[in-house]
């Protein structure tokens, strides 16, 4: 973090993209559409305005690789924003982030401690570098069906048993908006002489509303990964990757570059450059609003019967220290209805697109751009899918999180010799690919990991009931790769 004020109301990179657009500068350069001339129809479709600025690196507009002037301004009053030492604009999605953190802290034969529920972004990242995962993990809860955050004990106990462990990576939040306590995790592994690494994929907000679970720069965490464009407002696609004190900033550039794009677009890196703006300056206003719009929801989901919007009163204590409420996560099994059919249904039959339905749940995202009355429209759907949907609720499966049996590495059983079986076939064997429901995309099997009869039983129900299942090269899932 600079050791001067920085003034929030600048936006460096948007501002040196003004000025280049006024320059009327001809190009003899990349992209080949030439400000759009090239290509008529793209620019009809996303007009002049955009094309216009999709412009390639040049001196007057720095260099993403390695920024000296408009791109390194931005990237301080990120840092500032946040409350980082340093901060890195990426416009490979928070993917990218999560796996330059964990390339940054880990090589081969690593260990580092993580939940099992993370994002495969982090498993991703294991097979890469070949570091071995020590899974903590996570409580359960049966009611409704949703896996929580890490206990500390769990946490001191993985920390105790692999006292070599370079790094504890956390969710911050998970997806349904459960927060573990993170200022206790991060003085454990400082204590241990390790990293902690936070996936705030779901916690951009949580740096400038107030009454919202602590942030992992504000924590004490060495990096963050923040999705900006899921609850900031910026372009799809654009994220920054946060660092604090004892991390090497140019370390983390050098890994970054490994395999970011060397031609960063301009529209993802202005659209953090006046996202950041925006909440630097009125930030703490919007997310009270969206936590009061939330507050609203749930109640009156609450209200209809059927359904049980939850929140706060999760907490406790420990494996749910805090929740997002900003989170509008609605458990519908009490309906007889999986919450991929609920997700279905309010996009078949009333035009209304939500974040995810998984097997028990659906998850709306609020954010900086809800209205009340389309919250008034969600509620009254759900209402009436109750009263037309509704059934009996006898055998169906809630579970969302089966802990994993580990057997090899998830880059050896990448890259293993590996065949394909058909999936019923694949009982007993070492998974060699993923498979999971995307949204969330957190592992159903990971790589290296033992089939057993109840993920099967997942697989086969999830598919049944139209869950979105990614990762085998089959994309029908009827085989599954496995260990030779």
């Amino acid at each position: 973090m600079p050791g001067f004020e920085l003034d929030q109301s600048n936006a460096p990179i948007y501002e040196a993209l003004e000025t280049f657009r006024n320059m009327r500068v001809v190009p003899f350069d990349v992209p080949g559409h030439k400000r759009g001339r090239g290509n008529p129809e793209l620019t009809r479709f996303l007009g002049q305005q955009c094309v216009g600025i999709d412009v390639n690196s040049m001196k007057p507009l720095d260099n993403l690789c390695h920024p000296i002037s408009v791109i390194h301004e931005a990237e301080d009053l990120a840092a500032d924003a946040f409350g980082a030492e340093h901060a890195f604009l990426m416009v490979g999605g928070t993917t990218s982030a999560v796996q330059s953190m964990v390339l940054a802290v880990c090589k081969q034969g690593d260990e580092i401690i993580l939940p099992r529920n993370v994002h495969r972004s982090v498993i991703n990242a294991l097979v890469l570098c070949g570091a071995i995962p020590v899974y903590v993990n996570p409580d359960v809860d049966k009611r409704i069906g949703i896996s929580l955050g890490m206990q500390r004990e769990k946490v001191r106990k993985a920390i105790e048993e692999h006292p070599n462990a370079v790094a504890v990576f956390v969710n911050n939040p998970t997806y349904y908006g459960v927060c573990s306590d993170l200022r206790a995790i991060v003085d454990m592994a400082h204590e241990a002489g390790m990293l902690c690494l936070a996936d705030e994929a779901h916690g951009t907000h949580f740096y400038f509303g107030e009454n919202l679970p602590v942030s992992a720069m504000a924590a004490g965490a060495d990096m963050s990964s923040v999705s900006m464009h899921k609850s900031g407002g910026s372009l799809t696609q654009s994220s920054f990757l946060l660092a604090g004190p004892n991390v090497n900033e140019g370390y983390i550039r050098q890994i970054i570059n490994l395999t970011q794009t060397t031609s960063a677009s301009y529209l993802l890196m202005s659209s953090l450059d006046i996202s950041r703006r925006n909440l630097a300056l009125r930030g703490k206003r919007i997310f009270e609003q969206v936590c009061e719009m939330a507050n609203y929801a749930r109640e009156e989901i609450n209200q209809i019967g059927g359904y049980y919007a939850f929140g706060k009163e999760l907490i406790n204590g420990d494996s749910v220290f805090d929740f997002d409420p900003t989170k509008l996560s609605v458990h519908t099994l009490d309906l007889g209805l999986a919450g991929i059919e609920v997700y279905d249904i309010l996009r078949d039959d009333y035009d209304i697109q939500i974040e995810f339905g998984d097997l028990g749940n659906i998850l709306a995202y609020l954010s900086i751009g809800d209205r009340v009355q389309d919250l008034e429209r969600l509620v009254s759907a759900l209402a009436e899918i109750r009263r037309l949907f509704k059934k009996d609720p006898t055998g169906m499966l809630s579970q969302e999180y089966i802990e994993p049996d580990v057997v090899l590495s998830p880059q050896n059983a990448f890259y293993s010799k590996k065949v394909s079986l058909p999936l019923e076939q694949t009982l007993g064997r070492v998974c060699a690919e993923f498979v999971m429901c995307y949204p969330p995309g957190i592992p159903v099997l990971a790589p290296g990991e033992k089939v057993t009869d109840e993920i099967l039983q997942y697989i086969g129900y999830a598919k049944e009931k139209g869950c979105s299942m990614t990762g085998p090269t089959d994309p029908h899932i009827n085989n599954l790769n496995v260990v030779i």
